[in-house]
């Protein structure tokens, strides 16, 4: 058995992911920013609560660890908009293999590896549990800004057909959820809280 305390600098390191702010604004909480680590947890919990919705098997402990590490990478690379250019994207990518690899390099042997494969497969999203683990980041703030009066699709003037880009794994991986938010995009364009 690996010793607990070779742990310790990867379990203290996630400290960091509770500072790197978002662009999802907190009604809740007098609208200050959500943080990566917030993110993180609600998209897990989310996700095992529709899984029921995927269209193929799913091991839902697979997508929930996938989910809960998706983001560590920010420490290092920090949170990109989603909706920035695609080069900004592309730069935002090499950032996070190197913040990945350094990050679960703190990690003992084999798990390094394991952890990295793991957030390799949901970059990837080639997988059904990486597609709907993926999907299910990518929905999240459909709930959020619909329930925020359009929240950053309104501050950063977003397209329907953005959040349509955006959202695209879902159409294949949960098309009972597509549904769903096709009909909150319709109210989302009717309130102008989203430009169609």
């Amino acid at each position: 058995m690996t010793p607990v305390d070779s742990f310790a600098d990867f379990i203290c390191e996630l400290d960091k992911l509770k500072a790197v702010k978002r662009k999802i604004t907190l009604p809740a909480d007098s609208d200050r920013e959500e943080n990566s680590a917030e993110h993180s947890w609600h998209v897990a919990l989310m996700a095992s609560m529709l899984s029921q919705y995927a269209a193929k098997p799913i091991n839902i402990q697979r997508v929930i660890q996938m989910i809960l590490i998706h983001d560590v990478v920010e420490i290092d690379a920090g949170d990109m908009f989603a909706f920035n250019t695609q080069q900004d994207h592309a730069a935002q990518a090499e950032k996070e293999i190197t913040a990945a690899k350094r990050i679960f390099g703190l990690l003992p042997s084999p798990l390094n590896e394991t952890m990295l494969k793991l957030w390799l497969e949901f970059e990837d999203a080639a997988t059904p549990d990486a597609e709907f683990a993926k999907a299910m980041d990518r929905v999240l703030p459909v709930f959020q800004n619909m329930k925020n009066q359009g929240g950053s699709w309104a501050t950063h003037k977003i397209t329907r057909q953005q959040i349509e880009k955006r959202n695209a794994h879902l159409k294949i991986c949960a098309p009972a959820l597509w549904d769903y938010v096709s009909r909150q995009l319709d109210n989302a364009v009717a309130n102008k809280w989203l430009l169609d």
